[in-house]
């Protein structure tokens, strides 16, 4: 099956689709994960700018529209960091309270929907959470009729019931584990993480919002300069990704070194109990006599 090779999603945020041109490619997305008509106006001021601050630290703001016209804010967040939780809160804290033009009243509180695309697994257990998207908001519940409060409700011209609960107001968090896809393409969103995950698409994806990304993010297509900027964030990421492996394998060296010393100690004690003399300790044990002599003092 042919492969189309693509530019990261990460770096397509931030150089190429902050374009209005290219908000289409963001609209498709963002509809295929909500599974709602989302229409962007315009790019709020975001991180994304601060390029100088941190090159992987990546967040665009969205003002956008839903099908009936409501007036949210799309924040999509795309990082590895510790306590992402903590820097999720903080973000769409941030949102809703920029999102409120100062003299409005609290009425004018915008909608907030956060969507991270993660390329780490956080802090989490990898036995226990074993999907690659997950969804969640705030619902206020009765404690004991275990229902929504309702906050208003009104008839549509069409007789329908429009209810409208904390949900309605409260942030919406969109998390998509991206290495957690197991390459299972079931829905339109699935076609989406399979690109985020490996950079390119299959010839037998059809969602047209996945066929316009390709149109507009082929590396083949952009410019000299543009690919030249591509290959310079590529060979960056390799190489953060070199320091955190050697990191990592300080850290296990550290820990093996940790646990042998821990087990000649052990050893040391059990054998002064049994009466071995401090010499034959530390010729078994490999410990030194000094060492041998502060257990021996301590115990």
């Amino acid at each position: 099956m042919a492969i189309i090779k693509l530019v990261r999603f990460d770096w397509a945020m931030k150089y190429i689709l902050r374009n209005k041109a290219n908000f289409d490619v963001l609209e498709a997305f963002i509809s295929n994960l909500l599974k709602e008509t989302i229409v962007i106006e315009n790019i709020l001021e975001s991180e994304s700018n601060r390029e100088a601050e941190n090159r992987k630290f990546n967040r665009v703001d969205l003002k956008c529209k839903d099908s009936k016209g409501k007036q949210i804010i799309i924040e999509i967040q795309n990082q590895r960091e510790a306590d992402y939780l903590q820097r999720l809160l903080w973000g769409t804290s941030r949102a809703v309270v920029e999102g409120l033009e100062l003299g409005k009243g609290y009425s004018e509180v915008v909608k907030v929907i956060s969507i991270s695309i993660l390329y780490h697994t956080m802090r989490v257990s990898e036995k226990e959470n074993t999907d690659f998207i997950y969804y969640g908001t705030t619902e206020l519940i009765g404690m004991h009729t275990k229902k929504p409060l309702i906050l208003h409700q009104s008839k549509m011209k069409n007789e329908e019931v429009s209810v409208v609960t904390s949900q309605n107001v409260f942030p919406e968090y969109y998390m998509i584990y991206v290495e957690k896809f197991e390459d299972m393409i079931n829905e339109a969103i699935d076609e989406w993480v399979y690109f985020f995950k490996h950079g390119a698409i299959r010839e037998d994806f059809k969602s047209p919002g996945i066929l316009l990304a390709a149109k507009k993010l082929d590396y083949l297509m952009m410019s000299e300069e543009d690919r030249r900027g591509y290959d310079d964030y590529l060979a960056y990421l390799g190489q953060e990704l070199g320091i955190l492996e050697t990191a990592k394998e300080e850290g296990r060296e550290e820990g093996r070194e940790e646990g042998e010393l821990k087990g000649k100690l052990a050893a040391a004690r059990n054998a002064l109990k049994k009466g071995f003399s401090l010499e034959d300790i530390a010729e078994i044990t490999c410990l030194s006599l000094e060492t041998v002599q502060k257990l021996k003092e301590n115990d």
